[in-house]
């Protein structure tokens, strides 16, 4: 198997696209990452997107979009595992150039949300969670994770200040973030105060719907220099676990046992630990979700994660870096596109290309990407020289 390196990336500004479409998004993504990289040709593509046609009536996105980018004809398909589904099209493509099938191998993720109004828009996101139990007797996903969020709360004793405090800091990161859907700072107060959508989680808990694209390109290490001037970024691990589509299924709702299985792996693949990492974009489609991440990861013990996000310990600057992004908070959760977004992050911090969100000497970064309430968990990690 061969070494895999990022050489470049792309993404759209995220938010509420009415004038374009899903194919334009893609497209406009999918060149930014081949003018970053500098090839003038892919030979492969996988497309990461969850509900191409509950959000927008189209399917078969393998042939829409390698023909709209102008690179057929190719190998190219569409990848899903629900929210996880940018991650593992990244993974895919890894595994296309590890093994040798191509050489130049790109990786998207397009979701366009807001096609559809907010019932369709609720009944598409809800194929994430156990259609004949959960969706049949009426809960959503803010319900789900409201349920995480209290028996976490009841277990551990996590405040509703704690939760605030991860949307203030990743506020504060997207603010910082031109292609966040949200770029404005929020306060403790204000989001306790906002909307509540399902108790204990306010809007400003909550991740918005969102339209959006991103892109990454893929090519074995040793050639890096046949394609590119770029300072190449090393995979040094991917992984993927799954657990029980039904939260009432699990022994503890509080834990994430995908997220623990494929951070495992991750770094038992990179030969590293949670100390080595230097920073890390998690899935927080609820604030909550980012509190469990970060203990599943390893980063915190079990219980530590609110306090974390409380004390600075996650902000830029602090001892991990958590969604120096953003998030899917503030920057925004195009679904199918947010595990590639979240890798255009991770491969700018490690350039260096983070402008007034650059975490210093960042060197291994790590992304976690995550389908319904953790029934699947993608985890990549990444490194430079």
């Amino acid at each position: 198997m061969r070494d895999v390196a990022v050489i470049g990336v792309g993404m759209t500004k995220w938010g509420e696209l009415w004038e374009k479409s899903l194919r334009d998004i893609f497209v406009e993504s999918a060149l930014e990452a081949v003018n970053d990289a500098g090839v003038d040709k892919i030979e492969a593509m996988y497309v990461g997107c969850m509900t191409s046609g509950l959000f927008v009536g189209q399917e078969h996105l393998g042939s829409l979009l390698s023909d709209y980018l102008g690179m057929g004809p190719i190998p190219a398909l569409r990848v899903e595992t629900a929210c996880a589904s940018g991650g593992a099209a990244f993974r895919s493509a890894i595994f296309d150039v590890a093994c040798g099938a191509h050489d130049v191998v790109l990786a998207g993720g397009v979701e366009k949300m807001t096609d559809v109004g907010g019932d369709g828009a609720t009944f598409a996101l809800s194929t994430a969670a156990d259609s004949e139990y959960e969706v049949y007797n009426g809960v959503t996903f803010p319900g789900l994770y409201a349920l995480m969020a209290v028996a976490h709360m009841d277990k551990y004793g996590t405040t509703r200040e704690q939760l605030a405090a991860v949307s203030v800091k990743n506020h504060a990161n997207g603010s910082k973030n031109p292609h966040a859907q949200y770029p404005f700072e929020v306060d403790v107060d204000r989001v306790l105060n906002s909307v509540m959508i399902a108790d204990p989680l306010t809007i400003l808990d909550c991740s918005p719907i969102t339209d959006g694209a991103a892109a990454a390109i893929v090519c074995p290490l040793d050639k890096v220099k046949d394609y590119t001037k770029n300072q190449p970024v090393k995979v040094l691990a991917t992984a993927h676990a799954t657990d029980t589509i039904a939260l009432h299924s699990r022994k503890d709702i509080a834990w994430l046992s995908a997220v623990e299985k494929a951070g495992a792996d991750a770094y038992k693949q990179a030969g590293l630990e949670p100390k080595d990492i230097d920073l890390v974009e998690v899935h927080d489609c609820f604030t909550i979700a980012e509190i469990c991440v970060i203990e599943a990861l390893g980063f915190f013990e079990r219980g530590k994660g609110g306090p974390s996000a409380e004390s600075g310990e996650t902000a830029i600057g602090g001892r991990i870096p958590v969604n120096a992004s953003g998030g899917l908070k503030s920057k925004g959760h195009p679904v199918g596109a947010t595990g590639v977004a979240q890798i255009v992050e991770v491969t700018k911090q490690l350039r260096g290309e983070a402008d007034k969100r650059q975490v210093e000497n960042a060197k291994i970064g790590m992304t976690q990407n995550m389908g319904g309430t953790g029934g699947s968990s993608v985890v990549h990690i990444f490194g430079v020289e």
